[in-house]
């Protein structure tokens, strides 16, 4: 069985790292942050914690697997991890503090068996990959824009046809086609999210669509 002190010992261990990996949510202003990655570790701690008590207790007398009720943490955290997720056109916000959240289930999970070291060692990683990662990823996305081009056509899906061919010229990289509400049911708007590779495309990107018979608007809306 567990000592009371190793349970606090636990229970404190994954408070503090599971924190740390909350509170870069947090000053990011994330929806979930600090608090909500203190009570995903507890929780798995807990119940990782539970299991093998149970195991212990009633080893001989029942056939328990202790991994069965930690495994369901695993599964069942990704119900939390989707309430973070959040759909803006083409684009999904919310992935990596779900992915946080899982992986803090992870940390407790872990505290609670008392496998302390790869538990440490793997918070360390989680705080690069979420603190510092980042940086590095802007310094790429610096030479790359993502840009959502809107684009109002009258005469239907020939011009849209005509719209791809000329975006396909300017090599670009069409990512996703939606189609907003229109009150002119003559008219078909277009928002085209584009990955750009040179800042000087913009310019000649409109100057292409307004050369096309049936465009009536093209501009920049992201």
């Amino acid at each position: 069985m567990i000592s009371h002190t190793e349970v606090i010992v636990r229970l404190l261990l994954v408070t503090l790292l599971t924190g740390i990996i909350g509170f870069e949510r947090e000053i990011h202003g994330r929806l979930a942050g600090l608090r909500t990655h203190i009570l995903v570790g507890l929780g798995a701690c807990l119940v990782m914690m539970t299991s093998m008590y149970m195991y212990e207790a009633f080893r001989g007398l029942t056939n328990l697997d202790p991994g069965r009720i930690a495994a369901q943490v695993v599964s069942g955290i990704g119900f939390l991890g989707a309430g973070t997720i959040i759909r803006s056109r083409a684009s999904v916000k919310g992935l990596t503090t779900a992915a946080s959240l899982w992986t803090s289930s992870g940390v407790g999970l872990a505290v609670g068996a008392g496998f302390y070291i790869p538990a440490v060692y793997a918070t360390v990683l989680i705080w690069i990959s979420l603190f510092i990662l980042p940086y590095m990823e802007h310094s790429i996305r610096e030479r790359v824009w993502y840009k959502v081009l809107h684009v109002e056509i009258r005469g239907g899906l020939a011009q849209l046809e005509q719209v791809k061919k000329a975006l396909l010229g300017q090599a670009v990289e069409i990512r996703d086609i939606e189609f907003p509400f229109s009150e002119d049911v003559n008219m078909t708007a277009v928002d085209i999210h584009l990955k750009l590779l040179r800042k000087e495309l913009e310019s000649q990107i409109i100057t292409a669509m307004l050369q096309i018979d049936g465009v009536i608007v093209a501009r920049w809306t992201d």
